[in-house]
């Protein structure tokens, strides 16, 4: 045989993990994408504006403190009677997210349907609105709605091509651990199987020693 064919059969009988691995896995991803159900996401922006010119810093300083309670129940109460979720499903649909830099918070609402999506991002806009501005004579501060949602053109998740890339991307993983796992098992057995090495002929055996035991035996012999 010549070498090529036999580097060729060591490359196969080495790597298989792998290379059956990987399009199973990217096979999984596909099949995910294909099942599973589509996801939208929709994004509303409420603007923190300080009743005193010259404060932007103390606007921004709430809008990282309002952004923390997009998600709290005092906030959600509202925006769930209005949308028909429960506070507990509408706590996983509703995200907010703000920049050290502006008193801007981004609420991002997910639903099944870009007009489901849309319109709870807009009703958790609305009620962190009415929530904050029943303090703004403490807090100096004021809570505008910037934007509102616009419904999305497609859906956030699946996305095919990224959960083909995920279903590759752990089949590698999956195989790399198989291979690794039969080269350790392959070493053991080796290591079990070679031979001890043969002592040379006619080399003398150092008596064991004996116990008293045993001496005191002999000698009564």
């Amino acid at each position: 045989m010549t070498t090529p064919r036999r580097s060729a059969r060591r490359l196969v009988r080495r790597w298989w993990p792998v290379a059956l691995a990987v399009p199973l896995g990217a096979a999984a991803g596909a099949g995910y994408a294909v099942v599973s159900h589509p996801s939208y996401a929709a994004s509303a922006y409420v603007l923190v504006v300080p009743q005193n010119p010259g404060e932007a810093a103390t606007a921004t300083n709430f809008a990282q403190a309002y952004g923390r309670l997009t998600g709290q129940p005092q906030v959600l109460a509202v925006a769930a009677a209005e949308t028909g979720h429960t506070l507990a499903e509408l706590e996983t649909l509703v995200s907010g997210t703000t920049s050290p830099d502006a008193p801007m918070i981004e609420i991002t609402g997910t639903g099944r349907r870009a007009q489901e999506a849309a319109q709870t991002a807009d009703a958790v806009a609305r009620s962190l609105v009415a929530f904050a501005n029943t303090s703004s004579k403490d807090t100096n501060v004021r809570l505008v709605t910037l934007a509102p949602a616009a419904e999305p053109d497609k859906p956030t998740t699946p996305s095919g091509k990224l959960d083909v890339a995920v279903g590759a991307a752990a089949g590698v993983l999956l195989g790399s651990l198989v291979m690794t796992t039969r080269r350790r098992g392959g070493a053991a057995a080796e290591a079990v199987r070679a031979p001890r090495a043969a002592e040379p002929a006619g080399t003398p055996t150092t008596p064991r020693p004996r116990s008293e035991g045993q001496a005191a035996a002999g000698s009564k012999r």
